[in-house]
């Protein structure tokens, strides 16, 4: 890793925190540069960000640098990995690389659709040239009759389409999330956008989302991130300043490297507050695709995926004669 020095002018101390590291993760390295207050800066491969330090690996050794005497944290997101597609039907990778909404919101745009039920609509997002796609659990509502509208092409040559016959591959009530697959296409593959990874989120991270809030497909909003692990009560969501408004719930939120680091959940409302928005983290959307078959859809079933029996009942016991 390359670094930036003199870092003698800084007036504080600098601790190797190899101990305090935890296991290593599968997330693609992320090169920090931080900015002293002193003067000077220091580049490394950024392994942890907390309240009160930012820890980095130099290559040589892992230092501990306090907040106190920081300026600026600026992170770079590698900008290309090989395109793969696993078992799991997502791939983590992105050839867009990092670049501004304007063009980004382009390139991924085709992947973007809109979901429609009986109850109404939603937005999801195509991870699998095979027609899989992932959205809210409340979006579809256990709907068998469900149909889904994306863009073809790019710019002026994005034509419209409406593919109606779609099953429900799996879903759970309690993550809200739903994987979908658009059936019978002729073999025809459809665009993709990769997953990105939790870890790679901060506080103050770009973001920015497409959907179709109250039904005007293909919008755009873009935000930060307030904090990547809001605790809601009963899940970890992430917390955005981007507009979150019904319609949008299921689309993808995107970081600047055009990789999805959640999908979109909720908005609070109230009066008088404004940007409360929440997104599922994109860590837990791979986790329920790893593990689809326990959120197996089955339409005579449509509470649970699997039909579990119940046990048979104990015999009352009878009382032996003394």
């Amino acid at each position: 890793m390359s670094k930036s020095f003199p870092i003698t002018r800084v007036a504080f101390a600098v601790f190797a925190v190899i101990a305090a590291i935890s296991a290593p993760v599968s997330a693609p390295a992320v090169t920090a540069d931080v900015a002293l207050n002193q003067g000077g800066e220091i580049r490394g491969e950024l392994l942890r960000e907390n309240p009160d330090k930012v820890v980095v690996d130099l290559g040589f050794t892992l230092l501990a640098i306090p907040r106190s005497a920081i300026a600026t944290v600026r992170t770079v997101i590698p900008a290309a990995r090989e395109t793969v597609f696993n078992t799991d039907l997502f791939r983590e990778s992105s050839s867009a690389g990092a670049s501004g909404v304007r063009e980004l919101a382009g390139k991924v745009g085709s992947a973007v659709v809109q979901v429609n039920s009986s109850l109404g609509l939603g937005s999801g997002f195509i991870i699998h040239p095979d027609g899989y796609i992932i959205t809210n659990d409340h979006v579809i509502a256990a709907d068998t009759k469900l149909s889904v509208t994306l863009f073809k092409g790019e710019g002026k040559d994005m034509q419209k389409r409406r593919y109606d016959n779609v099953r429900i591959v799996a879903t759970d009530g309690h993550l809200d999330l739903a994987l979908l697959k658009i059936e019978n296409t002729r073999g025809e593959k459809f665009p993709t956008v990769p997953l990105g990874f939790s870890e790679t989120l901060a506080q103050g991270s770009p973001v920015f989302a497409v959907g179709s809030p109250l039904g005007l497909e293909r919008t755009v909003s873009s935000g930060i991130v307030s904090l990547r692990n809001r605790n809601t009560g009963t899940r970890l969501l992430v917390q955005t300043t981007t507009q979150i408004n019904p319609g949008n719930s299921g689309g993808p939120l995107f970081n600047m490297n055009g990789e999805v680091v959640g999908v979109n959940n909720l908005k609070i409302v109230i009066i008088g507050f404004e940007g409360l928005g929440f997104a599922i983290p994109v860590d837990v959307v791979k986790d329920f695709l790893r593990n689809r078959d326990a959120y197996a859809f089955d339409p005579a079933n449509p509470n649970n995926g699997f039909l579990y029996h119940a046990p048979p009942s104990a015999k009352p016991v009878k009382a032996r004669a003394k």
